[in-house]
């Protein structure tokens, strides 16, 4: 579980980075899990971007798709979600 200060530093690491991932309106396939779960193993902080649906459903989504790729929710604004996962091998990110 990431603190906020630990958010707050993984916020402003991603700031100008774009989406890495982009779920279309077919919603999040195997293939797409496959994706999201390889950039997190490589990047370890990544924007993913979702299908234009109410928020509800994107709320519903995120809530899905964190346990699913052992991701943890560092920020959601509107389409664009904001997940962290360590890489235990090899961390590139140091968290305060």
């Amino acid at each position: 579980m990431l603190r906020n200060d630990q958010k707050r530093h993984l916020r402003t690491l991603a700031h100008h980075t774009k989406a890495i991932v982009l779920v279309g309106n077919k919603g999040v396939t195997e293939a797409v899990l496959r994706e999201i779960d390889l950039a997190l193993d490589h990047h370890e902080l990544i924007k993913v971007r979702l299908p234009a649906v109410d928020r509800q459903a994107r709320t519903q989504l995120v809530a899905w798709l964190c346990p699913a790729v052992n991701g943890e929710l560092v920020q959601s604004i509107g389409r664009t979600v904001m997940l962290y996962r360590r890489n235990v091998t090899t961390p590139r990110i140091q968290l305060p």
